[in-house]
């Protein structure tokens, strides 16, 4: 009795996850209707209702790319192609990943079907880059990964930071990201010999504060020597994402002290 309840609330659940990915639409009633009212019932009900609605054949991600990709080698560069490049987005495809589509289709379906494909996309994905999109094409910018999430040392940072170990022998070193506005607590690096740490700025904008003194603007290539026992805190820009590769420098009893966050008041100062 158990397995038949079980079984038909399984049943109903699925049905119901099922009824909710069915694509509805009204398009073809609602232009054709009266004009083509056979083609209006195809459109909406078998290639939408049906087609498009088969997400455990391929998911609505996937069929945006294969329409889109179909559309473009064609040269349909009219209000279709808009539609799917909305539904696209609406879908999960980011802007970076239709820039390398259409990229991509270029070489194949031709470089002026591409051109006028991009005119189209750039005002579908006119709003700022954030988010997923806004990392994707930073990662562009440098050689080193992004790498993941730093959930580590997530309570000493004001934002989201990525870590990525690059080197554990020799010199240890990693490449640390910062999302913009993102920077880590006031900290110190102790050691009885030695010690301390640099780094090296390879995409972005950042700052790096030493206490009592102003702070100091990192871009790519500018080199930043932190002596042990020096208190300080760095980090990206308001305005921009910002990575920099972490040199650990060796030295005797070394330990990192965590401290204070930099404060909105402190940090709103930078320009």
């Amino acid at each position: 009795m158990d397995r038949i309840f079980l079984f038909t609330i399984f049943s109903l659940l699925t049905l119901h996850v099922m009824a909710q990915k069915k694509i509805v639409q009204t398009a073809g009633r609602d232009q054709l209707g009266e004009f083509a009212p056979k083609f209006a019932e195809l459109n909406d009900d078998v290639l939408f209702g049906e087609v498009w609605s088969r997400n455990d054949l391929l998911n609505l991600r996937d069929r945006s790319l294969v329409t889109i990709t179909s559309l473009i080698s064609q040269g349909i560069t009219d209000n279709s192609l808009t539609f799917h490049l909305q539904s696209a987005k609406e879908n999960g495809i980011t802007r970076t990943e239709i820039a390398e589509t259409i990229t991509h289709i270029g070489f194949y379906a031709g470089w002026p079907k591409a051109w006028a494909a991009f005119n189209l996309a750039k005002k579908v994905w006119a709003e700022n880059i954030t988010g997923e999109d806004a990392k994707a094409a930073f990662q562009q910018e440098m050689i080193f990964p992004i790498g993941e999430p730093n959930t580590a040392y997530a309570r000493y940072f004001t934002g989201n930071s990525y870590l990525a170990r690059i080197s554990e022998t020799q010199i240890p070193f990693s490449n640390v990201t910062f999302e913009p506005g993102c920077r880590n607590n006031w900290h110190i690096h102790h050691a009885t010999e030695g010690g301390g740490q640099m780094l090296i700025g390879i995409a972005g904008r950042g700052w790096y504060q030493e206490e009592g003194k102003p702070a100091q603007e990192i871009l790519p290539g500018t080199v930043i020597h932190i002596p042990a026992g020096v208190k300080h805190w760095h980090g990206a820009a308001a305005d921009s994402w910002f990575s920099h590769l972490a040199f650990e420098i060796a030295g005797e009893h070394t330990s990192n002290e965590w401290l204070e966050p930099v404060t909105e008041k402190e940090y709103n100062k930078l320009k």
